[in-house]
């Protein structure tokens, strides 16, 4: 069966020049020319997907994005807006709809847009799986744990909004903790969503040299710069059809920020060295750690960019404000410690250990709770982990968060180890039987530290 469209237009030629492009898709279209018109034909009849224009003579294509939210929350509606009528889209979005394209009509970006909305039809075929990301991020995409595992009220919130937020194709902006699993929640809604057959493409914006951003994200032709030996493609480009991920996009400058608002407006970049734009279909997912709010008022974050990435706000719970997912946590941390390493089983914990996890503060989250896991492992004298072999800082213990400061520590207490191992490992002539013994831990124990901190 044909998905079924319904369009909404007091214009003729434009419902005509969008009835022809569905038609050449294969696509069954109805039409309307006001809200009422419309209102009518879907209560008669069933569409898998809805267009309006912004301004109707009895209302405003908002109104209808409202109406088809509260009476079919399933139906995908994408609004046509004026050109430079940004506000008007962003208001569309975060009333429900699932999209927007701008006057003229691109007839390519209008395609683009069907297409991902008819996936959304009931009956519509599964997703299938997302390829691999193109870029590595350095800050939660580190980090392989189960931060959606979970059972408590805050994660059933959290995973509700992610489908709800995967039918769209809004801005979201994720706030959370360093360590929570931002990049998780923004692959989950990739996934759930109707690009999930498209590149999910993450890009920490604090680790990329000023000088390199322009070309990163937008692209560069050969001999448009010095180094520039060939041409390339950046990173709107590479996320074609699917998600950009903006890890601590906080961090970004502010010349950065005006060229990223205008790619994000337009819908088109230029690439470094050359004269013609090129459009780009991406949905923009971002994260920071930091109160960008506050970075706002405080003058270090564009006011307009901000209104921009935030039209749909998602919070990611900390650790503290879940403690009875711990268990089950812990229990899926150190099963994949123990695939990870070869280990015969996953080791257990005792009650006490469970009890004093449960009651640390957690300020690094989930990737604390890794890492804490991961050196009991190697402190464990059997197969049960014990309150000795977690280490726990005790002044933690019911603490609140501890910003920007887990991660630190634990490069220190990594950089202490490896300095202790490489010191028993000299003086033993690098007889590993030996240094286990004069550091008091067991030859796998050893073995398992010095894989794992990277020592030669």
């Amino acid at each position: 069966m044909s998905t079924r469209v319904l369009i909404v237009d007091d214009e003729s030629d434009i419902r005509r020049l969008v009835e022809i492009t569905l038609g050449r898709m294969g696509m069954a279209t109805e039409a309307a020319a006001d809200v009422a018109q419309a209102k009518a034909l879907l209560a008669e009849q069933t569409f898998d997907v809805c267009i309006t224009d912004m301004q109707l003579p009895d209302g405003t294509g908002i109104d209808l994005v409202q109406y088809v939210q509260a009476h079919w929350p399933d139906l995908p509606i994408a609004v046509i807006t004026a050109y430079g009528s940004q506000q008007l889209a962003v208001e569309a979005l975060k009333a429900g709809a699932f999209d927007f394209v701008s006057k003229p009509v691109d007839i390519a970006m209008l395609r683009k847009l069907v297409e991902a909305a008819s996936r959304l039809a009931p009956g519509a075929s599964p997703h299938a799986a997302a390829p691999a990301a193109a870029t590595a991020t350095d800050g939660d995409a580190d980090w392989q744990g189960p931060p959606l595992l979970g059972n408590t009220p805050p994660m059933g919130n959290l995973r509700k909004t992610i489908a709800k937020l995967a039918r769209s194709q809004a801005p979201v902006y994720i706030q959370g903790e360093s360590g929570t699993g931002k990049e998780l929640v923004a692959r989950a809604i990739h996934a759930q969503g109707p690009r999930a057959r498209e590149p999910f493409v993450p890009v920490n914006c604090g680790a990329i040299p000023g000088e390199l951003m322009e070309s990163e994200f937008f692209g560069h032709r050969k001999g448009s710069f010095t180094g520039a030996t060939s041409d390339k493609a950046g990173l709107f480009v590479s996320a074609e059809g699917g998600t950009l991920f903006l890890d601590e996009v906080a961090d970004l400058p502010m010349h950065m920020q005006v060229k990223l608002l205008r790619a994000i407006q337009e819908r088109a970049v230029r690439a470094v060295g050359d004269e013609q734009e090129q459009s780009v279909n991406v949905r923009v997912i971002s994260a920071t750690h930091k109160n960008l709010a506050a970075l706002v008022q405080g003058g270090e974050f564009r006011q307009d960019l901000y209104y921009r990435l935030n039209v749909i706000q998602v919070s990611v719970p900390p650790l503290r404000e879940r403690r009875s997912d711990i268990p089950l946590l812990a229990e899926h941390v150190l099963a994949g410690i123990a695939q990870r390493h070869g280990l015969p089983a996953p080791p257990g914990l005792d009650d006490k250990a469970v009890a004093a996890l449960q009651t640390h503060a957690f300020p690094g989250n989930v990737r604390e709770l890794e890492n804490v896991l991961e050196r009991a492992v190697t402190l464990a004298d059997n197969d049960t982990i014990t309150v000795d072999d977690l280490q726990l800082d005790t002044t933690a213990l019911h603490a609140g968060p501890a910003v920007g400061d887990a991660d630190t520590l634990s490069d220190e207490l990594e950089d202490l180890e490896r300095q202790r191992i490489v010191e028993a490992l000299e003086r033993t002539r690098y007889n590993k039987t030996k240094a286990a013994e004069l550091l008091g831990m067991s030859f796998r124990q050893l073995r398992y530290r010095v894989k794992k901190l990277g020592i030669d």
